[in-house]
């Protein structure tokens, strides 16, 4: 069989299958899944955590010093999700995929935000600024945060392949790490969706005002923003 029909034989069987979607309530095990159309339907919390500019930081930078701060925010992300009850399901360059499930979900997401904020000012430009003095340009990020139902399952070829996360809360995650007019004061945005599942301990700082400014709309939904980590 020439490559090109094997290309078509397979988008052909893809299109012409029938699903077979069940609910989950734990992210499916990789090797558990076919790759037919099969599916495990979750509500989940998805987390994206962007470095931004990262081409302009490999560009300024010798390869060396860019995989650095690569690597460093990374590193206290991906901890930071597990600390706080989230599973890391992907690494794409310079940001990292996070999900959450169960009771307090978007909670548990939220303070996982909060904390890397606090992180990249108290540890990681701090840290680099130690080292590298003047020469270091301070690292900006953002974390995008949304909560619903996705379906989860199981894409590419044999031997070669990886779980797809197919709905709003990932793709809404993702885009609020680059709409236009990106603010980096408030590197942190969350859906409605996440806003209303939130306790009073992650809406309003210690001096009882909101944390968070909004509502705003700049990739089709309706969100908030946050740099609140100091004062809650």
């Amino acid at each position: 069989m020439s490559l090109s029909d094997d290309l078509l034989s397979r988008v052909e069987k893809i299109a012409s299958s029938a699903w077979d979607i069940t609910p989950g309530r734990v992210v499916p095990d990789l090797t558990a899944l076919p790759l037919a159309n099969a599916g495990k339907s979750l509500r989940a919390c998805i987390l994206y955590a962007d470095l931004s500019d990262s081409t302009g930081i490999v560009g300024r930078n010798i390869p060396s010093r860019a995989a650095e701060y690569y690597k460093a925010f990374l590193h206290c992300a991906s901890r930071l999700i597990i600390h706080n009850g989230g599973i890391i399901e992907a690494y794409d360059g310079d940001r990292v995929m996070g999900v959450f499930l169960g009771i307090g979900k978007e909670q548990n997401a939220v303070q996982t935000a909060f904390q890397l904020v606090r992180a990249m000012e108290t540890v990681v430009n701090k840290t680099f600024s130690q080292y590298y003095g003047a020469t270091h340009e301070q690292l900006k990020f953002t974390v995008g945060i949304d909560t619903g139902e996705v379906l989860v399952c199981k894409a590419g070829v044999r031997g070669d392949s990886d779980l797809v996360w197919v709905g709003a809360p990932a793709n809404y995650a993702a885009k609020l790490n680059s709409f236009k007019g990106l603010d980096h004061a408030y590197p942190i945005r969350i859906t409605d969706g996440v806003f209303r599942q939130l306790p009073d301990s992650h809406l309003y700082r210690r001096d009882g005002k909101i944390a968070w400014a909004g509502a705003y709309n700049a990739v089709g939904v309706d969100h908030y923003r946050s740099n609140a980590w100091a004062h809650l």
